[in-house]
């Protein structure tokens, strides 16, 4: 494929990290990591889940980042100029288009999910959440559902934000973002912990997530370490290789990727610490995950506290830091590929890709309410369709391809002007475990995935 539009670099080696840090850390770092840590063996789980960053995270996430640097080039033109520099059979292409797909797919419904941040910021600030119980909090959220209309302004209002950042250009909207809204979100999240450590059961808090408990260990929780690995890191969607292509060639990937896996976890783990503390103080709810977690459970815990208003506040800021630093990561690849392959300015690229999520989007709005009762596929509403064909099909297998590719495909002369900042001990122990451990897992991750919804078809 011919290209028309070349890349820029980006002015500092750090922008890297915060962009791919801003990808990676997302609404399942808040909402999710925390309570699985907690409810399979704590701090034995989090040993086990850096074993499975090591072994599975880190070795595509550098294998992704090499394929964009090296090709200086979105994800599609980069899989397809890699292709005919390896001279591999031009199906590879597959995992460019894949990705890209993935993205615009996943930003569809994750801009609907963002939005409900934003309604709650706003009622935060309004004081809405004084003197909730369980009952009126869950009514809340439940009337949120039934409002079409609602859902819609803030879908609308989030998509709208996402567009803007990408139609700034690499530089000027992409770089200048990330390297504000990711140390907001640092600043933010270390505000909550310490009101936490005061006002909180932080100590409570700190035994549910690092409790050493093995024999809370189980196949199912390997299962959940090795998918959460994989997914936590934005990989097989074609952002980490489109950031990867701005890249400064003299930054070490080994170094980097490192720092971004770090941060990942450590922003899951301080924010689960913090949330739980909240939680654990406030009398009658209890301890749980996903949206429940963030849009009924936290708004009685600060609906209960002295200092409510401002901390509810600052936790829905930096939810939504969180979200939009995910959302435009989703989207960058397609506009990437439209400005580098047809010359498409940024403006018009991001606002047709925008255009076409957020329309994909109603689905998902609907699937709340109007169409809650209308099965797309294998049962499932169309929210839960589009999630499960993104990120239980298209990135997981995704996430095989890039290791398979870069491990068998690649020759050593395509990869070393690449590694040659690398350590000499990452340079022996990556390319081994790429080849024959890492697509091994993902594979694992993949038919765990799709097998439950397979076994109903057939047995149907």
């Amino acid at each position: 494929m011919k290209r028309l539009k070349q890349h820029v670099i980006w002015g500092q080696r750090g922008s890297f990290i915060l962009a791919a840090t801003g990808s990676a850390v997302g609404l399942g770092n808040i909402w999710k990591f925390p309570y699985i840590t907690g409810e399979n063996g704590g701090g034995a789980f989090v040993l086990m889940y850096l074993c499975c960053i090591l072994l599975i995270g880190m070795p595509i996430m550098m294998a992704e980042i090499l394929m964009g640097r090296r090709a200086r080039a979105n994800p599609i033109l980069a899989t397809a100029e890699l292709c005919e520099a390896a001279k591999v059979s031009k199906g590879w292409t597959i995992i460019g288009w894949m990705g890209a797909l993935a993205g615009l797919v996943i930003l569809s419904f994750y801009t609907v999910i963002a939005g409900w941040t934003l309604e709650y910021l706003s009622g935060a600030l309004q004081g809405q959440f004084d003197g909730l119980t369980g009952e009126s909090s869950q009514a809340l959220f439940d009337g949120l559902l039934a409002n079409t209309d609602q859902m819609l302004q803030w879908h609308t209002l989030f998509t709208a934000m996402t567009v803007v950042i990408l139609a700034l250009g690499v530089s000027r909207g992409l770089e200048s973002s990330v390297r504000f809204m990711m140390p907001m979100l640092f600043v933010l999240l270390l505000v909550l912990l310490g009101y936490a450590m005061m006002e909180g059961e932080f100590v409570t808090s700190l035994r549910f997530m690092f409790s050493f408990n093995p024999q809370d260990l189980s196949w199912e929780a390997a299962l959940i370490a090795m998918g959460h690995s994989f997914f936590t890191l934005s990989l097989g969607m074609g952002a980490i290789m489109a950031y990867g292509a701005y890249m400064p060639s003299n930054q070490s990937v080994g170094h980097t990727v490192m720092m971004v896996a770090l941060l990942d976890a450590l922003v899951a783990l301080v924010a689960g610490v913090a949330i739980f503390a909240f939680v654990f103080a406030t009398p009658g709810i209890s301890a749980g995950s996903g949206p429940g977690l963030m849009f009924v459970t936290l708004p009685v815990a600060f609906g209960n506290m002295s200092a409510g208003l401002v901390v509810g506040s600052v936790f829905f800021v930096m939810v939504m830091l969180a979200a939009w630093t995910s959302t435009i990561s989703l989207l960058e690849p397609g506009v990437a590929y439209l400005n580098e392959r047809f010359g498409l300015h940024r403006v018009l690229a991001s606002l047709l890709l925008g255009m076409i999520a957020w329309t994909m989007g109603l689905g998902s709005i609907w699937s709340f309410n109007d169409w809650a009762e209308k099965p797309f596929l294998w049962g499932k509403t169309w929210f839960d369709s589009m999630d499960f064909i993104a990120t239980n099909i298209m990135l997981p297998l995704g996430g095989v391809l890039i290791a398979l590719f870069v491990g068998w495909k690649l020759r050593d002369e395509h990869l070393l002007h690449e590694l040659k900042y690398e350590s000499s001990w990452l340079l022996r122990w990556w390319r081994p475990v790429l080849r024959y451990i890492s697509p091994v897992a993902v594979l694992i991750v993949l038919i765990n995935g799709i097998f439950p919804v397979l076994r109903g078809v057939f047995v149907e």
